[in-house]
Order: C-alpha cells, then sequence, then structure tokens
C-alpha cells in the first residue's frame, strides 16, 4: 500500500513466525523503484532488527517504525518501552512511531475474561494487557500526531458501535 503512494518507498517486514515471512515473501512484493525486505527476528532482538533493516533503509533519513498490535506480546519484564527507545535511538529526527495493542481499560471485564481464556491456550506466549498511562509510555518524547492516543476506531476513522478494547497512536520524533 505504501508503493501505491509512493513508488519508491522502502520498508521492511520483521517477524519471528517463519510461517508469517513465507505467505509475506509469496504475496508481497516491491515496485521496481522501491524495495521491501523481509526479516526472521524477534522484536525484542532489537540489534538484529535494526541491523537487518539498516541493509534496505537509511537512517539519516526520517523513517517510520510501526509496531502493530505486537507490543502485547512482549511482557512487561522484557521491558517493551525500551524496546521502542532501542528502536527509534538510530532514526533520524522526523522519524515517526506507530502502535496499536489491545488494552485493558476498555470494556475491562469482557477483554480480562477474553484474555485469560486466550492466554491458557497460547502456550509460552502470553498477552499482556496495559493501560492507557503504560501505552502513552511508548511515546515518552515524541511529539503526537492528531488526534492522539485515542481508541482504534478513531485513529482516523469514525467510531464504532462495539467498543473495540485497543488503543493506537503516531509520534514523531523530533
Amino acid at each position: 500500500m505504501a508503493q501505491a503512494v509512493a513508488p519508491d518507498a522502502r520498508i521492511v517486514y520483521a517477524d519471528n513466525d517463519p510461517i508469517v515471512l513465507t505467505y509475506a515473501r509469496a504475496l508481497l512484493t516491491s515496485t521496481p523503484e522501491g524495495a521491501t525486505a523481509y526479516l526472521q527476528a524477534d522484536i525484542r532482538d532489537t540489534e538484529k532488527v535494526l541491523a537487518g533493516a539498516a541493509e534496505t533503509l537509511d537512517f539519516s533519513k526520517p523513517a517510520a517504525v510501526m509496531a502493530l498490535m505486537i507490543l502485547q506480546y512482549v511482557p512487561d519484564g522484557d521491558d517493551p518501552w525500551g524496546i521502542v527507545r532501542r528502536l527509534l535511538e538510530p532514526l533520524a529526527p522526523g522519524s515517526y512511531l506507530t502502535v496499536s495493542d489491545t488494552v485493558r481499560d476498555i470494556d475491562t471485564s469482557r477483554v480480562t475474561e477474553a484474555t485469560a481464556r486466550l492466554n491458557q491456550r497460547m502456550g509460552p506466549t502470553q498477552l499482556t494487557l496495559r493501560s492507557r498511562a503504560e501505552f502513552e509510555r511508548f511515546f515518552d518524547n515524541l511529539e503526537m500526531v492528531e488526534p492522539g492516543i485515542v481508541p482504534l476506531p478513531e485513529w482516523r476513522a469514525p467510531g464504532s458501535e462495539y467498543p473495540i478494547p485497543c488503543y493506537a497512536g503516531m509520534g514523531r520524533k523530533p
């Protein structure tokens, strides 16, 4: 989609699931003017993610990090806020961070119950629900882009009659 708007866009996908990467390589292609790369890496391994991304991206120019529905799988003990800081650190001023995740303070009772059931089935990968205040920490020292941190359906789209227990936000590195 990005290359439909900017054919020379350079994009790096990172995932630690080899099946996801197999599908990505088969389904996602690049324009001749741009580049699309795929990296098998866990977001917690920021050195590997950044080294792989640097093969395609020029960190001296603004870039975007999109952590969409992924940081909820990083437990607090693995310091997801530090992971985000390390991913943004080498990027040029004017770079962006976009995050969306399931949270615990929208439709709390339903989300708590559903998460408990899901976590029983997921094995070692567990969903970590955060509050709005914890979610806001991902954007420390960034300039927020309007509308700021809001429930996911309110970010550039009309609201939903059903609560979607996710926040979304975008910040710009000064």
